[in-house]
């Protein structure tokens, strides 16, 4: 893997993902619309770091198969912080702005996992 990057936190897609980590405790965070709807705070912000971390994790397999699963579950949990902002924005958590916003980096964040899963099957 040495060929695009030397460690994980070279990697773009890491990176956006840890700011989306940042972004989704900040919109949940105590004081917000969601402070006592603990489910919800937790499994966003549980989805959030599952695609940090699996990236993390997967690059540090040093298996391009290996590499590979675990990109493919960060790129899930990108599907699962996106639709959970939809549901925010439905229970009013957050302003409709903000939510697609939020959406947006999330599907810009998968687009880029999306890329390098194609070019890691090269």
């Amino acid at each position: 893997m040495a060929e695009f990057a030397q460690n994980f936190e070279e990697l773009w897609i890491w990176r956006q993902a840890r700011e989306l980590v940042k972004l989704t405790y900040s919109d949940f965070s105590k004081g917000s619309a969601s402070e006592y709807d603990f489910s919800f705070r937790s499994q966003i912000q549980r989805a959030a770091l599952s695609i940090m971390n699996n990236i993390a994790e997967g690059f540090e397999r040093k298996a391009h198969t290996e590499f590979l699963r675990f990109l493919d579950i960060a790129k899930s949990s990108c599907a699962e912080v996106r639709s959970m902002y939809y549901t925010a924005e439905d229970l009013q958590y957050l302003s409709p702005e903000t939510a697609i916003v939020r959406r947006e980096f999330s599907k810009q964040l998968s687009a880029g996992i999306a890329s390098l899963m194609r070019s890691l099957k090269k």
